[in-house]
């Protein structure tokens, strides 16, 4: 059988942010619509190892089913090797044979899908006339939502923190009087106060992704209405929501308002107030993966692109 192979620069040439954005939507409307499983993912922790292996299965039916699976190893340390923290292949199989079709560099598709995904929120969520984007990371993310969010809101003003540089000094200079911050770091702890976040702004919380870890200060949580890709994977992975939780700020799963998917649905209500904060915790699906696979497949076959192997 043949497998189509794609690197870094395959999918990077093919999944442009404006067509991801929109592969996103449908992924998250599917999912909203109950038409893909995607099981809790997987991690893998060896004891003694610096970094971790994550396993992302999904499926997607309809005309054309396929199975997906995202093999990824997390090593924190590695920016300072001159590597992306996420490193792995998403694995695509047609759903009827169960045939494996391609192999995917998953790093460019962690990458883009992510920011477009956030881009889906801000879309969905943000003020109409917010303008000013404060990006919190210069990491692989952060640069990646630099690119995502003006494709949905005429950004006039970006500010950017890190601690290895940016156009502002701190965190607080970053986002106060912002209208859509994007925290995209690697911190374990908090690092956005809720009385640096102005009245109307949307937050895409979205470094953060194991239940250890937070970006988001416990009140702020509180405070902001709180949209997620998905309710079981937030309550079982998110630590901003945990924490929060285990605080005593928030009471359980009430206190998600919506999925992405439910409000693309029309079965959930979105911002509701001009001045209400919104925040969009972002975890990173499966279905997202696969959505994204399925899409590169096609243009790939369509346009000629990538290296076929025998398998």
């Amino acid at each position: 059988m043949k497998l189509l192979i794609l690197s870094e620069h395959d999918v990077e040439r093919l999944l442009t942010m404006e067509a991801c954005i929109e592969v996103m939507a449908e992924a998250l409307a599917a999912l909203g619509r109950g038409e893909v499983h995607n099981p809790l993912r997987q991690a893998i922790r060896a004891p003694g190892a610096p970094g971790l292996l994550g396993l992302m299965p999904a499926y997607r039916g309809g005309e054309r089913p396929y199975y997906g699976l995202k093999e990824v190893c997390v090593f924190p340390d590695n920016p300072k090797r001159g590597l992306d923290t996420h490193l792995g292949a998403v694995i695509l199989h047609d759903g009827t044979t169960g045939e494996p079709l391609a192999f995917m560099n998953a790093a460019a598709i962690t990458a883009i899908r992510t920011a477009a995904v956030s881009a889906v929120a801000t879309r969905l969520l943000a003020r109409a006339d917010a303008s000013v984007l404060a990006v919190i990371g210069t990491g692989v993310q952060g640069k990646s939502h630099l690119k995502a969010i003006p494709c949905v809101r005429d950004v006039k003003e970006v500010r950017i923190y890190s601690r290895s540089g940016g156009n502002c000094a701190s965190v607080e200079e970053a986002v106060r009087g912002a209208d859509i911050i994007v925290t995209a770091t690697s911190s374990r702890g908090p690092i956005l106060k809720k009385e640096w976040v102005k009245p109307g702004a949307h937050i895409n919380a979205v470094g953060s992704s194991i239940a250890a870890a937070r970006e988001l200060e416990s009140d702020l949580v509180a405070a902001a209405s709180l949209f997620v890709d998905r309710r079981e994977s937030t309550v079982n992975e998110s630590g901003d929501y945990l924490f929060a939780l285990r605080d005593g700020a928030i009471s359980g799963p009430e206190h998600i308002r919506a999925e992405l998917g439910e409000i693309l649905t029309g079965t959930a209500e979105g911002r509701k107030s001009e001045s209400e904060i919104t925040l969009f915790k972002s975890l990173g699906l499966a279905v997202e993966d696969l959505a994204a696979a399925a899409f590169l497949y096609g243009e790939a076959t369509r346009t000629g692109t990538g290296q076929w192997v025998e398998f």
